[in-house]
């Protein structure tokens, strides 16, 4: 055997070596992250998760119902409203006409709209693009209400800005909706069909669209939520039956409400990766940080993702997003080449929103395991309370940090489901010691003492009902004071 045959033969033993290990190891961490997901729908969890590295897929799996009447189960080509994540197609939309020498992100918005009023007429594509054009978060209206291009166009126009222009980040739908009306006015095409010719069908994907699809309906994903007053899951049907039939959805488009699957947004991912949609160059511009999301400076904005860094320093280029029912994170370690694509249309809770950044853990450390996700908070209390009497309401936060993982620190679920159950109790029961256990964890919210207020109102303790409206308004309750007026006149 000579030099060079034995130097082939050890250099195909180690690359076969080394390859064997890898694929031990993807196998072993694809269990964990199948495990930590099938646990997961026990508990409630479905949806659909994809994970790549180095350009190879090693995941992509549905779990639990894509509709639950028809046992239709979710599956890597299953749809999804991806929320949020759709800013990322409105903003290389826009760099596509940058590219064509149409408009320039410097382009201030008074160019297209000669009803610019004064104080947004310096407002620019690219202070739009990152959520610094100073317009509020509250401009526009319910995202499935109809609304024309042009009643959008009058109240943003209309509309007190948040900030100066280019002096301060603010996440506003409104920013992206703007850029679809810039989008159509200068292409002269609608979205939709700008996307599907420009991004969509050079990156070869066929399930993705806003409101056109030509696909069977059955492979949309209906969303699911929990009914507080029916205290059970509900079906609130597809995106497709809430958006407007016609062409007046104008507080959804742009912003959000983009149809998609895990197998296509990872054709997405190449397509940009590979520039097949956008230039190297343009790519580059579009992923640069531009702006601080927060004040800690941990996560910065780009055009439709947020960039941050991390814990090894490597880049992390991202974009989360919902509608309330269905959650979308769509994440790319780019240094690592490694992507997680994840899309739930049953939002249990807030462990719902870090499943992508779960899976990041387990591939980034060999020794991380993640827990399950735990079942809906409002199903939880309720489930307590069908087992136990209203005087084990003590004995809730034990259960709740038991069954959660973590301390129970939601004003609102306990409120809500007071309220839910003081329509139900004639006598005092569960209502009225849900609120006085949400006072007891918050002593200072104002709001919760009025709840209590009203709760002891309704079984005749009025005594009880003066102090808290009191203690109320001594918290800034403004909204108090005319009860514990009223009670007050009864008094005397």
């Amino acid at each position: 055997m000579n030099l060079s045959i034995k130097t082939l033969f050890f250099t195909f033993i180690t690359f076969s070596t080394i390859s064997a290990f890898s694929q031990n190891t993807n196998k072993e961490l694809i269990n964990k992250i199948d495990s930590y997901l099938e646990s997961s729908v026990t508990n409630g969890f479905s949806g659909a998760v994809l994970v790549s590295k180095r350009g190879e897929i090693i995941l992509s799996k549905g779990y639990g119902w894509a509709d639950r009447e028809n046992k239709i189960p979710n599956s890597p080509s299953t749809v999804f409203n991806i929320g949020s994540v759709t800013k990322q197609f409105t903003a290389s939309a826009i760099l596509k006409l940058v590219e064509q020498g149409k408009i320039k992100t410097s382009d201030k918005i008074s160019s297209y709209f000669t009803q610019t009023p004064i104080d947004k007429r310096d407002i620019t594509i690219h202070q739009l693009l990152t959520h610094t054009s100073g317009v509020s978060n509250r401009t526009g209206g319910f995202r499935y209400d109809e609304a024309s291009k042009e009643q959008f166009l009058k109240e943003f126009f209309e509309s007190e800005l948040h900030s100066k222009p280019g002096k301060k980040y603010q996440y506003a739908n409104a920013n992206y909706i703007m850029l679809t009306v810039i989008l159509e006015l200068v292409s002269g095409q609608t979205y939709s069909s700008f996307l599907k010719e420009h991004l969509f069908e050079p990156a070869q994907m066929k399930s993705t669209g806003y409101k056109s699809i030509n696909f069977s309906t059955e492979r949309l994903a209906h969303g699911y939520y929990y009914n507080i007053d029916g205290e059970k899951w509900a079906d609130w049907g597809t995106t497709q039956q809430h958006l407007p039939y016609n062409n007046e959805h104008w507080y959804s488009i742009g912003k959000g409400d983009i149809h998609s699957t895990i197998e296509d947004l990872y054709k997405w991912h190449n397509a940009l990766k590979n520039n097949v949609v956008l230039t190297k160059k343009t790519r580059k511009i579009q992923e640069t940080a531009y702006v601080a999301e927060n004040d800690k400076m941990t996560s910065y904005y780009g055009y439709g993702w947020a960039i941050s860094h991390s814990n090894r320093d490597t880049k992390i280029v991202a974009h989360n997003g919902s509608n309330g029912l269905y959650f979308a994170d769509f994440v790319r370690f780019i240094d690592d080449d490694v992507v997680v694509i994840y899309i739930t249309n049953v939002f249990l809770g807030s462990e719902s929103e870090y499943v992508a950044r779960e899976i990041g853990k387990m591939i980034f450390n060999t020794n991380y395991t993640a827990a399950p996700i735990s079942k809906n908070s409002y199903q939880l209390i309720h489930e307590f309370m069908k087992t136990n009497p209203s005087t084990n309401a003590e004995k809730l936060l034990d259960f709740l940090k038991k069954e959660l993982k973590i301390e129970f620190n939601d004003h609102a679920i306990l409120n809500r489901i007071g309220y839910s159950r003081l329509k139900k109790e004639d006598q005092s029961g569960w209502a009225l010691e849900l609120f006085k256990l949400n006072v007891k964890l918050f002593p200072e919210d104002g709001n919760l003492w009025d709840s209590l207020g009203e709760a002891y109102l309704k079984y005749n303790q009025k005594e009880k009902a003066i102090k808290s409206y009191t203690t109320a308004v001594e918290l800034g309750s403004e909204g108090s004071k005319k009860a514990l007026k009223n009670l007050l006149t009864e008094e005397e």
